[in-house]
């Protein structure tokens, strides 16, 4: 058999082990300049048809993983039993794992292999407050009222990850291949708590190339700079002097004043900020009963920019407004960085080979009982009724979009890694395109064949990237070469947080004390039940 005839042969097996889900034509996609291509040698198509069947392989596993992970529903900084958890599937398939990294105790990486290329995969895994949800229901319906769920759907990035890197480390201890597979968890991404005291750490030095995953409505990834805002989580802490509110209040220095007058000020303010800025804010601390003047009191803000000098510049101007907040009330003012993240910046190599991955993978095919749920949401939240994704996304990638065209948006401190490393950040369609974001109805395909279906896709994905990187090791030096010579040659990175800044650990604590103990009863047990659904006893779809 010739060379030519052979890998025809195992190119046409590969499109049909990896594509048997899709059931769409490829997106149109029009990249500017050469395009990165794949591995195309015999060889490393039928490793990439073998790690596909890897994957299909842990349909089981990939379903009870991330139906346990959402049971867990933990918030940011708290998510010790999905830590428990996942770094126990590791260490059983052979993976080193070294957790409280960077000083954080709910924090871990997970190695194996040796040398290079060294290929980091990693997604986020905390949630929501109060967006407790029954999977597979169409309307609110708290499995425990009040309590913090998967409104995000932050369950199901590490199940993917741990697929394609179980599939991969497979194909690699059978033929010999080598190089080193990190596994890494954003943990309190929600607070963007985490990232940029991984790097500060050194997490990343070793690292060639990071895959990120994150939950979406479709199967895509782009390159280049983004839409997304940086920012900078911070906490302002006013100290005033206690009196009797009515017979006394001369005597007291009400620190709930300040946090009000900072925030009236703020108010004020935003109509003279750029319209790219975003900014918010909640009141951790008002004071502890009317009668009592507040001697304490705090408020935490948000500062959003597209850019790290216009995220210092507003965060210099919250500083100057509690300082002067505190002039007016007579009392002291402290602060402190609770989280930062820089805008992403996304690999054009990366990217690139990944796209081609999708294409080969395509999106699942969705049972009646998806789209009926999808479109029973839809219909509930008053939005489009188009149901789930038939159509791929086509590569999208700009190297600088220009800053008037920008208009704010929400952020992830995937961009802090992202500015050190080569990155890409793949979307997976285990959500629908429905809810707001941040909220329970984003939890109620994440624990359903919907959520399965687009964890098992993009698992297959980022196991084809990754066999692409080991068997053609050009595509890292060309990874780099976008790096140094595109991304960075202009901007550096330097951490939004400072040199004293800590890890907010403590955040969390006490909402989780309140509600672990009732949400322990509902933690998802795969050796009684085939599924969570199952479990809660709920039929697939409920809609009205």
């Amino acid at each position: 058999m010739t060379r030519g005839i052979a890998l025809a042969i195992v190119a046409f097996a590969l499109t049909v082990s990896l594509g048997a889900q899709r059931r769409q034509p490829p997106a149109e996609s029009t990249p500017t300049g050469p395009v990165a291509t794949g591995a195309t040698t015999p060889e490393a198509l039928q490793y990439k048809q073998n790690v596909g069947l890897e994957v299909d392989a842990m349909q089981e596993n990939i379903q009870k993983w991330n139906d346990s992970v959402f049971s867990f529903g933990e918030l940011g900084f708290q998510e010790f039993e999905t830590t428990k958890f996942l770094t126990a599937i590791l260490r059983q398939n052979g993976f080193t794992v070294q957790e409280g990294v960077a000083g954080i105790p709910t924090a871990w990486t997970a190695r194996w292999g040796s040398g290079k290329p060294v290929i980091a995969l990693g997604s986020d895994v905390d949630c929501i407050p109060q967006a407790s949800q029954k999977p597979g229901v169409a309307w609110h319906d708290p499995i425990i009222e009040g309590a913090p769920g998967h409104g995000e759907g932050h369950n199901s990035g590490m199940p993917l990850q741990i697929a394609a890197a179980l599939a991969a480390k497979k194909v690699m201890e059978q033929q010999h291949l080598q190089g080193t597979l990190m596994l890494w968890p954003g943990i309190a991404e929600e607070l963007v708590g985490t990232k940029a005291y991984y790097v500060r750490a050194g997490l990343f030095k070793d690292v060639d190339i990071s895959i990120f995953a994150h939950v979406g409505d479709n199967l895509g990834v782009s390159w280049g700079d983004g839409t997304q805002n940086g920012l900078v989580s911070v906490e302002y802490s006013f100290k005033g002097e206690s009196a009797h509110a009515a017979s006394a209040p001369w005597r007291g220095r009400s620190a709930l004043d300040a946090v009000e007058l900072m925030d009236v000020a703020w108010n004020f303010r935003r109509e003279h900020l750029r319209i790219q800025q975003r900014s918010h804010y909640v009141i951790t601390n008002g004071g502890d009963q009317p009668n009592v003047v507040p001697p304490n009191a705090s408020v935490w803000y948000y500062f959003r920019e597209t850019d790290y000098a216009h995220i210092k510049e507003m965060n210099e101007i919250g500083d100057r407004m509690a300082k002067a907040a505190a002039m007016m009330t007579d009392t002291t003012v402290s602060m402190r960085i609770l989280g930062s993240a820089w805008p992403g910046h996304f690999n054009k190599t990366i990217a690139e080979v990944m796209h081609a991955n999708i294409e080969k993978v395509g999106l699942p095919q969705w049972s009646e009982a998806d789209q009926t749920l999808a479109r029973a949401l839809q219909r509930e939240l008053k939005v489009p009724e188009v149901g789930m994704a038939t159509k791929l996304q086509p590569l999208g990638g700009r190297e600088a979009i220009p800053d008037e065209e920008k208009r704010g948006g929400g952020s992830d401190d995937i961009g802090d890694i992202s500015w050190n490393v080569p990155t890409v950040t793949l979307r997976y369609p285990s959500n629908m395109a429905a809810g707001p974001g941040h909220n329970w109805a984003n939890a109620i395909s994440m624990a359903t064949p919907i959520a399965h279906k687009g964890i098992q896709a993009g698992a297959k994905v980022v196991a084809l990237t990754v066999i692409d990187f080991l068997m053609k090791p050009e595509l890292v030096a060309q990874a780099w070469d976008y790096f140094r010579n595109v991304q960075t040659k202009t901007t550096k990175y330097v951490p939004l947080m400072r040199p004293e800044d800590k890890p907010a650990i403590w955040l969390n604590e006490q909402t989780m004390a309140k509600y672990r103990p009732e949400m322990k009863k509902y933690y998802y047990d795969p050796t009684k039940y085939k599924n969570y659904l199952d479990q809660l006893g709920i039929k697939y779809p409920t809609v009205r």
